[in-house]
């Protein structure tokens, strides 16, 4: 786990789920979005781009907090807009 100090983004699978309209939490464009992308999916596209990533299976997403799809954290170092693209351009499917 991250120290507290350092500046962490925070990415849930919801983000990239492309059945999500933007008002659901999609956070990237239909053309980068995923039918059911994983923690892992994130964490290994994450990882692809030199971060650290830290998975977290039993959380949520706030909006669907029945769904313990789990959550992806990693350092910040660019944007968290610029961030979602690339990792939707490395997810999978």
């Amino acid at each position: 786990m991250p120290s507290r100090k350092q500046k962490l983004i925070v990415l849930y699978p919801e983000y990239f789920t492309a059945k999500y309209s933007r008002a659901e939490g999609r956070r990237v464009p239909k053309s980068l979005a995923k039918t059911s992308p994983t923690v892992d999916d994130i964490a290994k596209a994450a990882k692809s781009l030199g971060l650290k990533p830290v998975v977290e299976k039993d959380k949520s997403y706030p909006r669907f907090w029945y769904k313990k799809r789990g959550r992806v954290l990693v350092e910040k170092k660019m944007k968290k807009s610029e961030l979602l693209k690339m990792i939707g351009k490395g997810l999978p499917g």
